[in-house]
Formats: C-alpha cells, structure tokens, sequence
C-alpha cells in the first residue's frame, strides 16, 4: 500500500483547490486500484449509493440517543442510585459519550467512507483491530436486533393477549420490509419514528414540569432529594461506599442507555452530502444529550421516589417512571400513549440493528475481513448478501419464548452491552492515532482543511478512552461483593473483553500486521471521490423543513 506523505503533500484536497490533490493510495491491501475499483476498494457492483438526505440523518443520530432506556431504564436506575446518583450517573456517561462522539464526528466528517468507524480503524491503527472491532459490531448489533423485536412484542402485550410469536413476526415482516426497500426508505421511516419520540420526550418533560410545580396533581418540588434522600444505601451497603455504588450501578447502566449514538458513522457513505450533513448532526449531540438525557432524568428524580416498588417490580410500560408518577397524580389514558411510543421506540432500534448490522457486515468483505460475496450490492445501492445474512438473526427473537431457549438468548444478547463499549473504546483509540499522524505529518487542524474541528483535543479523546477503559473493567462488580457472585452476570460483563483480544491478537499473527506508523497515515486516499460525488440539496422550503433541519 502507497501513502502519500512527502512534504509537498501535506495540504488535503478540497472542492475549492482542485490542484491540492495528493497522489492516490489503497485504501485496502487485498484490492488492487483499477479502472475497475475505486479508491475504497469497491468494485463496479459493490458501491452504495447516497440515499441519505441531511434530515435523514440528523434524525439517525437523534435516535441513536433516545432509545427505551430513557423510557424504562432509567426506573431502574432510580431505585438503584437515587435522584441525584441517577443525575450525576447519567451527566458523566453524558461527556463520555459527548468526548466519543466528538473524536468520531472529526475523523467521518474528513473522511466519510464506507464502513464508518470500522475501516478508519484499519486505516490509521492496525488491521487487525478493524478486524476484531469490525466483528465486534456485527455482533453487537446482529444480536441486539431479535432482542428489541422480542421487546416490541413484550411491550404490545400491554395491549393483547395474543402469543407474543405473532407480534414478533410482525414486528419482523416491517422491519425487513424496511429495509430492503433501501436506505432512503431506511431513512424516512427512521425521520418520522424519530420524531415521534422526540414529541413524546418533550411532551413527558413539560408535564413533569407541571407536576412537579403542583399545576398537574399535589406540588413535589425537590421534596424526594430529602425523603427517601438523595442517594440510596447500594444492597444495603451502609456510609459512602453504598451510596457510591449505587452512582456507579447507575452509570454502568446510562453506558447501556447510550449505546448506539455511533451508528450515523456506519450511515455517511449512503449520505448525499456527508461532509456537510455529518458535522450538523454531531456538532448537536451535546444539546441532545443535555436536553434529552440531563433534564429527563433529573424530570424523573423529582417525580417519582427513589423507595417507590413500582420501579423494579413494574411491567412493560408500568415499569417507567414517568408511567408511574403520571398514575400518581391521577391521569388516565397516557400509559397507552408512552406505551404506543415505547413500540414504536423498540421498531426503530430494530430497524436500526439491521441496517446498522448489514452495513458492518459489507464493510467487513470489503476489506477483506468476511467473504467477499457480502459486499455485493444491486444496481439501487443495496447490499442485499450483507442485508440477508443480517436478517436471518432476526429469527432468534422466537428463542425468548421458549424458558430454556430464553436463558440462552438472554446470555447471548447480555453480551453486547458490553461490545457497545469495546466500540466506543476502540473509537478513542483511532481518534488518538488519526490526531497524532497529523501533527505527525504536519497537517493543521483547521476549518479550511476539515469540515468538522472537535474541541478540547486530544483531552477528549483521553477521557473517553480513560473511562470507557475503567466503566469496561468494572461492570460487573456487583459478582465481586461477598455472596451476589452470579456466573451468567460475570461471564456476560466480561467474557468479551478477552474475546477481543484473542481476536485481535490472532488476526496480527496469522496475518502478520503492523501498527501503521503515524508518518505512513493515508489522510487523503478517497477524498476526490467523496467531494465529487456529494449532491448539493435544496434549501427548506417551509417553516415544518426548517424546523427539523436546525433540530
């Protein structure tokens, strides 16, 4: 593989100076640059298409921050931290989150290439960890796919009686549907699911607001920060060391909840205008974060008592605080809406996974990591081998039926809390790399060069990677205080961490791969391609478009 990196090459190619257009590398070792292969080793039948409008994916990475967690995990949370142990849980994976996003939105924003995360960790660290991370995320999301089909259907049963198989089976059919109609479709079903959380999100955030004052029911206040108190005592555990671990349960879980705030990476090389699109939609990752997460659980804090029975005990939609202080105050009807949100939440995370899992999947053969077969695509852009492969995962959702079968799934799918994190994790250490071959190669981090500058780097990156790190080796530490020691916990919190590493370890052996030397860093091979292919969209025509654009 050829690198461009002589001093007369340090200026990256932009639209506007067609002349500083460096000489053109490989992007992948196994494909040779051809007439008939492009600087991203796609061939003429293996290149998707940029379906994507700005819009689209503004609302892909709302929706990978609210998800059912915010609805029902943070009840939970509640009981098992406190008000202010759940807030102050929830603000710190906030900024690590926020530190991750922003080390990724830098790197995809310069180089929005297929394979998102995936390939730019074979680029600027190491093959063999584009291998491990890449498989990692397959995984991940391949499995979480029947999980949440198996929750949308556990959810509808609020409703109905009839066997959860069949509101598997038609969660299933309009997911697929979905998806093989193409990313636009992709896109525009996940614009408008969107958009019916964020309206249910801001709608349970005002009339907690209300309840709170006393305009809807008796005035609360701040009086549960007093009674029961601010933290709770974590298993009993008396003095600070409980009310620590009670923070710390808290945070293990807002990791969970966060989980998927990545997957627009995965999204860019199907955008229209990536390089315009993608830094709008990360640079407002804080606002959603602070607005979505911060105040919706300091909402649920002063709303509903941490001692409350309702918030472990609870079911489907019962088990949500909001649900539960919403009873309280005596309004009916408004349990079946946050349910009615909670399904349609459960079906976009769903319709997500598999887009998410199928593009990994194509990204994966095309760098030579599965079979090559997986990278085909059809005519319209649609990686259709990758897409069914995925899709078949979809049928271990029937497992959760079954007592036996369901223990199985339930080890299978408690597995990927933890691959979300090994991404954020590798995500930071990319970052790092991609920072240091620049100063490296002496190229400046300026707004004429990039389309998107992080701030406060490398700082950010270190703190991601720092506690991404520390969060990774202690979420299972509840198996490690005397007598709650659980065998299917401990292996589901950690089994993966050396999993990675075997796969990581044994792809550099039988390959023989080399860290690629910060000098030798490929920071312009596609950039031609990309800024050549981007499609200009029209400004909105409304006040609705203009809404939704500045959201």
């Amino acid at each position: 593989m050829s690198y461009p990196h002589s001093p007369d090459e340090k200026v990256a190619y932009n639209k506007e100076d067609r002349s500083a257009s460096p000489k053109e590398g490989t992007l992948v070792d196994e494909v040779t640059y051809g007439e008939d292969v492009n600087a991203f080793g796609q061939r003429s039948n293996e290149k998707l298409a940029p379906a994507l409008s700005n819009r689209h994916l503004a609302m892909i990475s709302i929706g990978g921050v609210i998800g059912t967690g915010l609805f029902l995990g943070t009840a939970g949370s509640l009981a098992r931290g406190g008000p202010v142990g759940l807030w102050l849980g929830y603000i710190l994976m906030g900024s690590i989150c926020y530190a991750m996003m922003m080390c990724l939105g830098e790197m995809i924003s310069y180089l929005p290439v297929p394979g998102g995360h995936i390939t730019l960790a074979t680029r600027f660290v190491d093959p063999a960890l584009g291998f491990a991370m890449g498989w990692n995320y397959f995984y991940n999301w391949a499995i979480v796919l029947p999980a949440e089909l198996s929750a949308a259907a556990t959810l509808i049963g609020f409703w109905s009686d009839l066997s959860p198989a069949i509101w598997i089976s038609i969660c299933l059919v309009i997911v697929i549907f979905i998806n093989f109609m193409g990313a636009r479709a992709f896109g525009e079903t996940e614009f408008w699911f969107c958009s019916i959380k964020v309206i249910t999100i801001v709608g349970l955030l005002i009339l907690s607001f209300l309840m709170d004052v006393g305009a809807v029911g008796e005035r609360r206040g701040f009086q549960y920060w007093k009674n029961p108190g601010p933290f709770v005592q974590y298993l009993g555990i008396e003095g600070s060391w409980g009310r620590f671990l009670g923070f710390w349960s808290v945070l293990i879980n807002a990791g969970f909840s966060f989980i998927g705030t990545e997957i627009v990476a995965m999204a860019a090389a199907e955008a229209k205008n990536p390089r315009k699109a993608l830094p709008k939609a990360v640079n407002k990752v804080w606002v959603r974060i602070l607005f979505f997460y911060i105040l919706g659980t300091l909402a649920v804090g002063v709303i509903v008592p941490s001692n409350n029975d309702q918030l472990t005990k609870g079911a489907q939609a019962n088990k949500s605080a909001f649900v539960i202080a919403i009873r309280a105050a005596g309004i009916k009807g408004l349990p079946s809406v946050i349910n009615a949100a909670l399904v349609t939440s459960a079906t976009s995370a769903a319709s997500s996974d598999l887009y998410t899992s199928s593009r990994a999947l194509y990204s994966l053969a095309l760098a030579g990591h599965a079979p090559r077969f997986f990278a085909k695509t059809l005519k319209n852009g649609l990686p259709l081998p990758a897409l069914v492969a995925s899709a078949l995962f979809s049928s271990l959702a029937y497992l959760s039926l079954g007592s036996s079968s369901a223990k199985v799934f339930g080890w299978l799918a408690g597995l990927t809390s933890i691959c979300g994190l090994l991404s954020w994790w590798a995500i930071s250490v990319t970052y790092l790399r991609f920072y240091k071959g620049l100063k490296e190669q002496g190229i400046t981090r300026d707004r004429k060069t990039f389309p998107f500058l992080s701030p406060l780097q490398p700082y950010l990156g270190y703190w991601a990677l720092t506690w991404t790190t520390i969060v990774m080796l202690f979420c299972g530490f509840k198996n490690f205080i005397k007598g709650y020691f659980d065998t299917a916990d401990f292996v589901t919190s950690y089994f993966p961490l050396p999993l990675f590493v075997v796969i990581y370890a044994g792809y550099k052996f039988f390959y023989k791969t080399k860290t690629v030397k910060t000098e030798e860093m490929d920071f312009y091979t596609g950039i031609k391609e990309i800024l050549e292919a981007e499609v200009e969209e029209p400004a909105p025509k409304n006040l609705w478009e203009s809404f939704w654009q500045k959201i």
